[in-house]
């Protein structure tokens, strides 16, 4: 094992122990994703609804419409009572609140009537009164509320049992509830809380708690109770751990066994909304009395009564993302014990989940830096698929809801983590070998070389170059009064500062020679434009040499500047990978290389530092281009059209270049016909020059000794110039 990849698993390890951590913790966030996949477990396959003796009696639109805005008077509460009672209803659950006097009961209006004697107050009919009479004897179970205000709690109707160690610390915790009126409470048969999520911040009502504790006593849910008031049963038998105290395993509530969370919860598995599962209010308080349809659902049945009505606005939301009334919730756990379906986490799956972290995330450890990224990711993503599909498993054929999040998303962290890890050690590597051969090879080959396979291989291409050349003035005689050394730190500190500028624009940086530099333009990779980025290179050699110079880089003195001469030239050549198998270099080579180096060389005669052909002037656009003749290089039939590079499109823009301009036309047409005024338009053109660009006065100098180069033309020459 190599150093770097004990350093990639020790980091491995170090992530997979945080992961493994940060899961033993569970943060909120590994909750609500938890219950986001359980809830998309449930709607691809939700428990299927079938005919169960739960009802809810529903205090619908229809029934407001018909009876009026609620609260009703408790009186009507007691008709309803009455009628359901007389149906045959196993129990009948209220998940309403009867905390407060009835406003609507005759008693208490006329109490409020001012200059009524009191007296005859207490003759008039209370409707509490009325309805606690018709509670009682019957198997009715009221609901009350959690309070976060006094100390009330209500009477438990039923006893407790436990089996293993006490559970009764498990439940959620109960400080206060809301008061019941006295007499109510009295003549319930059960009583049951109507909380379907407290303390839970999530809109969603995925686990009811079947109990609340206040520490000492436990108190059932609304469900429990009807179930247990139907079945006449006395008693709740709760099953604890063996050995650990304050927790919940199960509940027996008569015939039925159900199983919970270790906090006493009962996990939802919902149907979707069914309207077979309501019977409006109003069908059973018809003048004319219910069909034999409703009086048969009715019978024998456990009746939750509750709203529909969104006014009312008590709407929850399922794990199926259906928003439904809350009532039907309650309904919703009566039926699921009665029909035996239940979901169900095992207390050792947190356990279980901590464990797979543990180990997958060390396996992928191991895998990811001692094999090849491709089979690491190979292994992520069978691990990810064997999670997915036993977690699936699980919960389709036995109920079990293992989350497969946490150890796909730790596994990925971890396999990213180790593989990002790879890939930098790699990458730095690889860049240390750029590096290297950064110093032989341009940007554009490396990254050819690096994208080709074929790309080291003897042979070329033939291509539209834009080829230039950079050559030291006056170097020879230079050197002879520099010592070697010198000479070395001389051309080293010239040529990289001219050489970034190649590179900065695209271009290829071919070789240095001696005191030159060979580039070109659009090889190895096509480069739009290449003309112009090859002379904008060419100005920033230019601008760059007068800031050494100004500066005495080469330490020369003020009075010994150095100059170069660039030539420039757009044509065809053969580009590739030239010498032998074993050593060869990426180069150029055709007539378009020989043009541009004696366009190079032509600068002394001209008296300018940068001359471009007309082929590459012809494509550069905007710049302060101007004449420099036709000249007959060396190897060429025909004479070659130059223009000189005075500035870019700042330059050309300027009323100095353009007043420089006319009198340079002026020029070229005196001299071609020969004119006597040469001489005097060569003076003033001078002057004019002096105020663009120092360096074009010698160049007007020259141009009285070069005037073949601007006259009679031969045919041919622009040809010449592309070829």
């Amino acid at each position: 094992m190599t150093r770097v990849q004990q350093i990639g698993v020790v980091i491995g390890l170090a992530i997979v122990a945080l992961l493994t951590i940060l899961r033993a913790g569970d943060p909120g966030i590994f909750k609500l994703i938890r219950g986001v996949t359980f809830d998309e477990y449930q709607r691809l396959v939700p428990r299927t609804f079938e005919p169960m003796p739960v009802r809810v009696i529903d205090i619908d639109e229809a029934s407001l419409r018909e009876f009026g805005q609620w609260p009703w008077p408790r009186d009507r509460l007691a008709l309803l009572v009455d009628r359901l009672s007389e149906m045959g209803a196993a129990a009948i659950a209220f998940d309403v609140l009867f905390s407060e006097p009835d406003r609507l009961s005759p008693r208490n209006i006329v109490r409020e009537v001012i200059g009524i004697d009191p007296s005859i107050a207490e003759k008039l009919p209370d409707n509490d009164e009325i309805f606690a009479r018709s509670i009682a004897e019957k198997p009715v179970v009221l609901g009350f509320g959690l309070s976060n205000e006094g100390s009330y709690r209500p009477p438990v109707k039923a006893g407790f049992a436990f089996t293993g160690e006490s559970p009764v610390s498990a439940p959620p915790h109960l400080g206060a509830s809301t008061p019941l009126r006295p007499h109510l409470e009295t003549n319930a048969a059960g009583l049951g809380h109507i909380s379907l999520n407290p303390g839970n911040p999530s809109p969603v009502v995925r686990a009811v708690p079947l109990f609340l504790t206040d520490g000492e006593q436990l108190y059932p849910n609304l469900a429990v109770e009807a179930l247990r008031v139907a079945q006449g049963a006395s008693t709740y038998v709760l099953s604890g751990a063996p050995d650990h105290a304050g927790i919940m395993t199960s509940a027996k509530i008569g015939d039925f066994v159900v199983p919970l969370t270790a906090a006493g919860e009962l996990w939802l598995y919902v149907t979707p909304d069914r309207a077979e599962r309501y019977i409006s209010v109003r069908q059973v308080l018809a003048p004319g009395g219910v069909s034999t349809e409703t009086a048969a659902a009715i019978n024998g049945s456990i009746l939750f009564v509750g709203t529909s009505a969104a006014g009312l606005q008590d709407i929850r939301v399922t794990a199926l993302g259906e928003n439904v009334p809350g009532v039907s919730l309650h309904a919703q756990a009566a039926e699921q014990i009665l029909s035996g379906q239940f979901l169900s986490r095992p207390d050792w799956a947190d356990g279980l989940e901590i464990l797979v972290i543990a180990v997958l995330g060390c396996l992928l450890v191991v895998v990811t830096t001692f094999v090849s990224p491709a089979v690491a990711l190979v292994c992520g993503l069978l691990i990810t698929a064997m999670a997915l599909v036993a977690s699936w498993l699980s919960f389709l054929y036995a109920g079990l809801l293992f989350d497969p999040l946490a150890p796909i998303v730790s596994g990925s962290i971890t396999h990213f983590a180790a593989t990002s890890f790879k890939i930098l050690v790699i990458d730095r590597e690889r860049r240390e070998v750029r590096r290297a051969f950064g110093h032989y090879l341009s940007p554009s080959l490396l990254h050819r070389i690096e994208h080709n396979r074929d790309a080291l291989r003897l042979g070329g291409d033939d291509r539209e170059l834009t080829v230039m050349f950079v050559d030291v003035r006056n170097f020879t005689e230079m050197s002879e009064r520099l010592a070697p050394t010198d000479v070395v730190a001389f051309l080293n500190t010239l040529l990289d500062a001219l050489s970034r500028h190649v590179v900065a624009n695209e271009g290829t940086l071919d070789k240095f020679i001696g005191d030159s530099i060979m580039a070109f333009w659009n090889a190895p990779v096509d480069v739009a434009d290449h003309e112009t980025k090859a002379v904008r290179t060419a100005l920033a050699m230019r601008e760059t040499l007068a800031e050494l110079n100004a500066g005495d880089a080469f330490g020369f003195g003020p009075d010994q500047e150095v100059g170069i001469g660039i030539g420039i030239h757009t044509g065809l050549a053969c580009v590739g990978n030239m010498g032998a198998k074993t050593r060869f270099n990426y180069s150029a080579v055709g007539d378009a290389v020989n043009v541009a180096a004696r366009i190079e060389s032509s600068c002394k005669e001209v008296g300018f530092d940068i001359l471009i052909s007309d082929s590459t002037a012809r494509s550069v656009q905007g710049m302060a281009l101007i004449e420099a003749g036709a000249l007959p290089l060396k190897g060429k039939s025909n004479r070659t059209q130059i223009l000189a590079v005075v500035g870019d499109e700042r330059v050309a823009a300027s009323p100095e270049f353009a007043a420089l301009e006319v009198v340079h036309r002026q020029l070229m047409q005196a001299l071609q016909s020969h004119s006597r005024n040469s001489r005097k338009l060569i003076g003033t053109a001078k002057v004019r020059a002096v105020q663009v660009i120092g360096g074009l006065a010698e160049f007007y100098q020259r141009i009285s000794g070069r005037a073949d180069h601007f006259r009679e033309v031969p045919e041919g020459i622009e040809n010449s110039a592309a070829d």
